[in-house]
C-alpha cells in the first residue's frame, strides 16, 4: 500500500511561505516609498517626528506625530532664515499661536534628543535683549546681567514651549543657548493626533529589551525606527522632546 503523497503536501505549504515573505517585502517597500515621498516634499529626513513630552500642550500633544519641513523649502513670510518668530508673527500663526514651531538640536548637539518649541524672537550677537523679552518668561531676572544668555553670545532664536513658563535660554541650566540657524532641523507643519504613540512604545520596548548580537548586548537609544535591508537601515521617524 502506497504511503501518503508527501510531495503534494509540501507543495501545498509553499504558497503560504511565499505570500508571507512577499507581504514583508511589500510592507517594507511601502514604508520606504511613503518616507521618500514625504522627504521629497519636506526636504527633511526623517520627515516625521513623534512627540515625547507635553511641553507644547495643548496645540501639540505627547504622542502626536508631526510632519516637519525644511524651513527654506518654500518661499513665504519669514523673519530670519526661513523662520517667522512670534514677535513678528501677529498675522502668521502656526498651531494656534503666532510664529513658527521649530525642531532644533539643543546647543547644536546632534546626540541629544531634538527639541520642538516655538521661535519667540531673534537676537543678534552681543545684543541686550532683556527689554524685548516677555517679563512672564524670564524668571526672576531684573536686568540683562541676571538673564542667562544676555547679552547673547551669538545670533539666534529665543525659543519656548507653549506649555512652559519660561524661555529655553533662561535659568541656571537652560535647555539651549540661542538657537543658531544651523541647529534648526525644520519647521513643524502638521500634526496627526496620537499616531506617534506607536513610535514611543517602540522606544520604550527597545529601552527595556536591548538587542543582542554575537559579541554581546547592543544598546539602543531609540532615536530611529528602522527598516533593515541588505544595504543597511532606513530611518522612518525620530522622537523629539520639549
Amino acid at each position: 500500500m502506497a504511503g501518503p503523497d508527501r510531495r503534494s503536501s509540501d507543495e501545498d505549504e509553499k504558497p503560504g511561505g511565499i505570500v508571507y515573505v512577499t507581504d514583508i517585502v511589500s510592507s517594507a517597500g511601502s514604508v520606504l516609498l511613503v518616507g521618500m515621498l514625504l522627504f521629497a516634499i519636506s526636504g527633511v529626513w526623517p520627515p516625521l517626528v513623534a512627540i515625547e513630552s507635553p511641553s507644547m500642550d495643548p496645540h501639540i500633544k505627547e504622542g502626536d506625530l508631526v510632519f516637519v519641513m525644511d524651513e527654506d523649502r518654500f518661499s513665504g513670510p519669514a523673519d530670519h532664515h526661513g523662520v517667522v518668530t512670534a514677535a513678528n508673527g501677529d498675522s502668521y500663526r502656526k498651531f494656534q499661536h503666532p510664529g513658527d514651531v521649530i525642531v532644533y538640536k539643543p546647543d547644536g548637539n546632534g546626540r541629544q534628543t531634538p527639541i520642538i518649541h516655538r521661535a519667540m524672537l531673534w537676537v543678534e550677537a552681543d545684543e541686550n535683549w532683556y527689554d524685548r523679552a516677555n517679563e512672564n518668561y524670564i524668571g526672576s531676572a531684573n536686568n540683562c546681567e541676571q538673564l542667562t544668555s544676555c547679552p547673547a553670545d551669538h545670533a539666534g532664536f529665543i525659543t519656548k514651549g507653549d506649555n512652559n513658563g519660561r524661555y529655553d535660554q533662561v535659568g541656571t541650566t537652560p535647555i539651549s543657548d540661542p538657537v543658531k540657524p544651523g541647529w534648526v532641523v525644520g519647521t513643524a507643519e502638521l500634526r496627526v493626533p496620537l499616531l506617534g504613540q506607536v513610535r514611543l512604545q517602540w522606544n520604550r520596548a527597545g529601552a527595556t529589551a536591548p538587542a543582542t548580537n554575537e559579541t554581546g548586548p547592543t544598546a539602543t537609544n531609540g532615536t530611529e525606527l528602522t527598516v533593515t535591508n541588505e544595504t543597511g537601515t532606513a530611518a522612518v521617524n525620530t522622537t523629539v522632546a520639549g
